[in-house]
């Protein structure tokens, strides 16, 4: 989206960026699976999604900052107005 930034060494696969994202340097947004099986996705008080895609990346909010070095595991959710410390790995939905 407009104004969204993921200027150095980042990997972004198959999500979807809000505006005004900032992603830190060497930022990875993955989008397989391990087991390559589909991505899930979890949001509070809602059951498990299953979205039925094999490639899926994180859904990340407008506004949100991502520290250096982030990794964001498949189906990761990060609301909006959100700020991830570097080196963190995010699995599910972002609540910190």
């Amino acid at each position: 989206m407009p104004g969204s930034k993921a200027p150095h060494f980042n990997y972004v696969g198959d999500s979807i960026i809000g505006v005004n994202v900032n992603l830190g340097a060497g930022a990875k947004i993955s989008n397989v699976r391990l087991d390559r099986r589909t991505v899930p996705i979890q949001i509070p008080n809602i059951p498990k999604i299953d979205s039925g895609l094999r490639k899926l990346g994180a859904m990340i909010g407008d506004s949100t900052e991502i520290g250096c070095n982030v990794v964001t595991n498949p189906g990761a959710v990060i609301p909006p107005l959100s700020a991830v410390p570097p080196n963190t790995v995010v699995t599910g939905y972002w609540d910190h």
